[in-house]
């Protein structure tokens, strides 16, 4: 269960709020009572995107560079 503290003692203690987060405690900061914030540990990164990745998953109309139709070229410009 998270432990919640105001803004107030997060502001004022917020090194030892990190160091428990750290260990990977999550704090939630609270502002009159009301919850605003988490604090959690940082999960690993993402792996990297790889180039190509989505090869024979997206296909381009034939005319994508062709002008828009007049009926949505105004639809834009309203």
């Amino acid at each position: 269960m998270p432990v919640q503290v105001n803004i107030h003692e997060a502001k004022t203690h917020f090194s030892r709020l990190l160091a428990r987060v750290k260990e990977g405690e999550e704090v939630v900061i609270a502002k009159a009572g009301k919850p605003v914030a988490r604090l959690v540990p940082v999960t690993e990164r993402p792996a990297r995107r790889v180039p190509g990745s989505a090869k024979g998953r997206v296909s381009i109309s034939t005319d994508f560079n062709e002008p828009l139709p007049g009926n949505i070229l105004e639809a834009f410009e309203k």
